[in-house]
């Protein structure tokens, strides 16, 4: 039988405050409404020439898919964090904390993120589905 967790984090070996602790739904959340708002922006940018056209209506929500997919698959393994966590003192590192995140991790985290009901399946460490599935927990920086 395993021992009670006291802490999130403490079976991932996670301090249980602090930087490198994990970091709170709120500050999650707040991160990625964030990286949602910028990446609709950079959508609006590309598309606001298009806005006449028929049909072109809905362009701008599909490229702020793609825009928000570019932000977590370039930042995550670049600098271990998006814009939206950057400004929320966060950063996403693996688990196992033996490598950088990869794009291939950032990948799989971002589509899962997008569908949102993965996002909101926690565990005892209150880890998404979609962080469970790319190896990868959110920390305070």
């Amino acid at each position: 039988m395993a021992a009670q967790q006291v802490y999130r984090g403490e079976r991932l070996g996670l301090p249980a405050s602090g930087p490198g602790s994990i970091a709170s739904v709120d500050r999650r959340v707040v991160a990625f409404v964030v990286d949602c708002l910028a990446a609709a922006l950079v959508a609006a940018l590309f598309t606001a020439g298009f806005a006449g056209h028929r049909g072109v209506g809905a362009l701008p929500q599909s490229w702020s898919l793609l825009a928000l997919f570019a932000d977590y698959v370039i930042g995550l393994p670049l600098a271990g964090r998006t814009l939206g966590m950057n400004l929320a003192g966060l950063r996403c590192v693996r688990v196992d904390r033996a490598a950088r995140v990869s794009v291939l991790d950032a990948a799989v985290r971002v589509i899962l993120l997008i569908l949102l009901v993965p996002a909101v399946i926690w565990d005892r460490d209150q880890r998404g589905l979609h962080d469970r599935a790319a190896r990868t927990v959110v920390v305070r920086a």
